[in-house]
C-alpha cells in the first residue's frame, strides 16, 4: 500500500526498498513540496497529537542497562492497564513493528488469513516468510486460515469486532492447531471490554499492544505481546536480554499509571474528532470510519485534495489500492484547525 501520490523517484526508492508507505515520511514530503510552508503539519499517522510528558528521567535511564525487576515493573503495570486477565503474560518489545516482525519467524505458517482492507504490515511480514496471504470479508472465514490476523479496531477504517466473537474464533483456531493474532495498537482510548486481554489466557491467542499512539511518543519504541505462558517463553527469548530502553521503562511505567492524564486525553480527542468530522463533511469528504486517533474519509478528488494540502504543508495518508480515500490524523490545536480548513476551502496558507 505505498503511496501513489508522490513522485516516480519516491515510488521506485519505496519499492526498492520493499517498505509499506505507512504515514509520517516528513522527508519525501519535504522533497516532494519543496515551497510548502514549515512547520510541517503532519497528519498521516495515527499518533495522540499531545504526547504524554516525559521529563525528569533519571540519570540511570540512560547511563545503565535496565534491571530485569524494572522491566517486571513496567510490564505489570501494563497489563494493570490492559486489564490483563490472571495467568496472562505481558511481554515487553521495542515498539508493536518489532513483535510483528518476529511473529512469523516464531510461529510459522503456511496460510494466513487477515480481516478485511488492514494494516500492511502484517501481510508483508508473514508473505517474506513463506505464508500465503489472503484477504477474508469475515470471521468464518478468517477460520479456515492457519493463522488469523485480526487489527482491532481496524487501521485504517476503525472497524471493531466484538471480543465474544473473537474468543468464539481463538477457540476454532485452537482446535484446529492453529493461532490468532489481535492487534490492538489502537485500542487504548476505547471500552476495557472491548480488549480480548481480559479473556487471556487463550490457548493459540496472541494479542498486541501499542504505547507510543496513545501516548504520543512513538519514537519511544514500546510495545507489549500479551498471551499465554508457552508463547510468552518463546517471545522473550527471542526478543533477548534488555529489549526495552531504560528510558522507555521509566516512561511507561508513570503512564500507565497515570490513570487522569489519559482520561483527559481521551475527553479532549473525542471533541478535536467531532470537529475534524464536521470540517470535512463541510468541505465534501464522506467519513467512512476511524478510531480515537484518527478518521478515515473519502472523496472523488482524494488525489488532488492531497496535492493541495501537502503544498500547504499538510501531509495526510493515501491509499494507492483506494485513491478516494484519505485518512486525517486529530488535529490538536486552533491554528492547527484552521490552517486545515483554510487549504480545504482552496485557500492559500502561509505559515
Amino acid at each position: 500500500m505505498s503511496g501513489v501520490f508522490w513522485p516516480e523517484q519516491e515510488a521506485n526508492r519505496l519499492a526498492a526498498s520493499r517498505l509499506a508507505y505507512h504515514g509520517g515520511g516528513l522527508a519525501a514530503a519535504r522533497r516532494r513540496f519543496p515551497l510548502a510552508p514549515e512547520p510541517w503539519l503532519d497528519l498521516s499517522t495515527g499518533i495522540n497529537p499531545q504526547a504524554y510528558p516525559c521529563n525528569h528521567l533519571s540519570e540511570a535511564a540512560y547511563a545503565r542497562l535496565p534491571e530485569a525487576e524494572s522491566i517486571e515493573q513496567l510490564e505489570a503495570a501494563a497489563a494493570r492497564h490492559f486489564g490483563l486477565g490472571a495467568g496472562g503474560k505481558c511481554v515487553a518489545a521495542p515498539g508493536t513493528q518489532a513483535l510483528i516482525q518476529l511473529l512469523p519467524r516464531l510461529f510459522p505458517a503456511q496460510q494466513i488469513g487477515l480481516l478485511g482492507f488492514t494494516y500492511a504490515e502484517h501481510e508483508k511480514v508473514w508473505a517474506t516468510n513463506g505464508a500465503a496471504a489472503k484477504t477474508c470479508a469475515d470471521l468464518d472465514e478468517l477460520a479456515q486460515a492457519d493463522t488469523a490476523i485480526v487489527v482491532n479496531p481496524n487501521n485504517p477504517d476503525g472497524r471493531v469486532a466484538e471480543a465474544d466473537d473473537l474468543v468464539t474464533l481463538a477457540q476454532k483456531m485452537a482446535a484446529r492447531n492453529g493461532l490468532l493474532i489481535v492487534d490492538e495498537a489502537f485500542m487504548d482510548l476505547l471500552p476495557r471490554e472491548k480488549s480480548l486481554a481480559p479473556h487471556l489466557p487463550l490457548p493459540g491467542l496472541i494479542v498486541l499492544r501499542s504505547f507510543g499512539k496513545t501516548f504520543g511518543l512513538a519514537g519511544l519504541r514500546l510495545g507489549f505481546a500479551l498471551c499465554g505462558p508457552d508463547e510468552a517463553r518463546k517471545l522473550r527469548a527471542a526478543l533477548g536480554p534488555w529489549a526495552v530502553s531504560g528510558a522507555a521503562v521509566e516512561i511507561g511505567i508513570k503512564a500507565y499509571e497515570d490513570r487522569d492524564w489519559l482520561t483527559e486525553s481521551a475527553a479532549r480527542l473525542e471533541r478535536d474528532a467531532a470537529r475534524l468530522d464536521a470540517l470535512l463533511r463541510a468541505t465534501g469528504f464522506e467519513i467512512l470510519g476511524g478510531a480515537p486517533l484518527f478518521r478515515l474519509a473519502r472523496h472523488a478528488e482524494a488525489p488532488k485534495i492531497f496535492e493541495r494540502l501537502g503544498a500547504g504543508g499538510v501531509l495526510t495518508r493515501p491509499f494507492s489500492a483506494k485513491p478516494d480515500w484519505l485518512r486525517f490524523g486529530i488535529p490538536h490545536r486552533d491554528r492547527d484547525f484552521v490552517r486545515l480548513a483554510k487549504i480545504l476551502s482552496g485557500e492559500n496558507f502561509s505559515a
